[in-house]
């Protein structure tokens, strides 16, 4: 959540782009995803799931266990109260809520507020922004201009080393150093939560024309494969296998392109627990599924 926002913000101004209406949305599912990589969410495993869409299969708590964020603990607190109350919804259903996109007034509660600057403010925090008063003609507003460069630098190159690799092997600068769990998958969820934000070509500013094409080209092409589950395309039998995989096995010539995706949804099935089984790697498909139909993205 916080990598996708500081891809966002100006460096020296310290706010986002007015013109963004995406972020918002996809912060709210980077904080699902951040709670199944956790395993503190997942999909319901029951048989019949899957002659649901992806996006509409149920969640379920798997640990009430705090994890010490804010933002997260109170989502979870909120799923975990409305499964006891006997209901459990689907990915794109907790999404237009945490958003406040619902109609049905008995669940505004849901909605979380002031999801960027409270972000922003732990963030800073951290030291890696700064507050600052800016002046908009009318009214004064916080910004948080960028306080450590490095931080930053480091979010922007990991996620370029991702997406501009022409090789079937994870490349180690796309991975974070930090010895955390599911680590490619993580970098996956990054570049594909700053595509669906309108974040990511922030990233690119160093970058010729067309580098930067083939490097949206590449992410579009594993969104589309981590949005289905499982990874790479779908498996027979379950209704995800009715979207085709968007890599082809092709004959003449390799495309290395796609083989290095190849090798990048090889790599991440690797850190499923139980394999296709895995109810949080699930999860997390269901949620890039959900922001793949970002408006601007079609």
């Amino acid at each position: 959540m916080e990598e996708v926002l500081l891809l966002g913000i100006k460096d020296k101004q310290g706010y986002l782009s007015f013109w963004n209406d995406n972020i918002s949305y996809a912060l709210r599912g980077c904080i699902l995803i951040e709670l199944a990589l956790r395993r503190r969410i997942g999909v319901v495993r029951d048989a019949g799931r899957k002659r649901l869409p992806l996006p509409d299969r149920p969640i379920t708590v798997l640990s009430t266990r705090q994890t010490g964020e804010t933002l997260l603990d109170e989502t979870l607190r909120m799923m975990k109260q409305t499964e006891d109350a006997g209901e459990k919804m689907g990915v794109g259903t907790w999404v237009d809520l945490l958003s406040g996109e619902t109609w049905n007034v008995l669940k505004i509660g849901f909605q979380l507020k002031q999801v960027r600057e409270r972000l922003a403010k732990g963030l800073v925090d951290k030291g890696v922004l700064r507050t600052e008063k800016r002046n908009f003609l009318l009214f004064d507003m916080a910004t948080h201009p960028v306080a450590d460069a490095h931080v930053k630098a480091g979010v922007v190159n990991r996620v370029v080393a991702l997406l501009t690799s022409g090789t079937s092997a994870v490349p180690p600068a796309a991975l974070d150093a930090d010895g955390t769990q599911c680590r490619v998958l993580r970098a996956v969820c990054l570049a594909c939560a700053a595509y669906t934000a309108s974040v990511l070509d922030n990233a690119f500013g160093r970058l010729g024309y067309e580098e930067r094409e083939a490097a949206f080209g590449r992410c579009d092409e594993i969104l589309g494969e981590f949005g289905v589950w499982p990874f790479g395309g779908g498996a027979a039998g379950g209704a995800d296998s009715k979207r085709k995989p968007r890599i082809a096995t092709g004959s003449a010539g390799v495309d290395l392109g796609r083989e290095s995706v190849r090798g990048l949804v090889a790599a991440a099935r690797g850190e499923a627990v139980g394999g296709d089984e895995d109810a949080g790697f699930e999860l997390v498909a269901a949620v890039l599924e959900v922001l793949s139909k970002l408006d601007s993205l079609l």
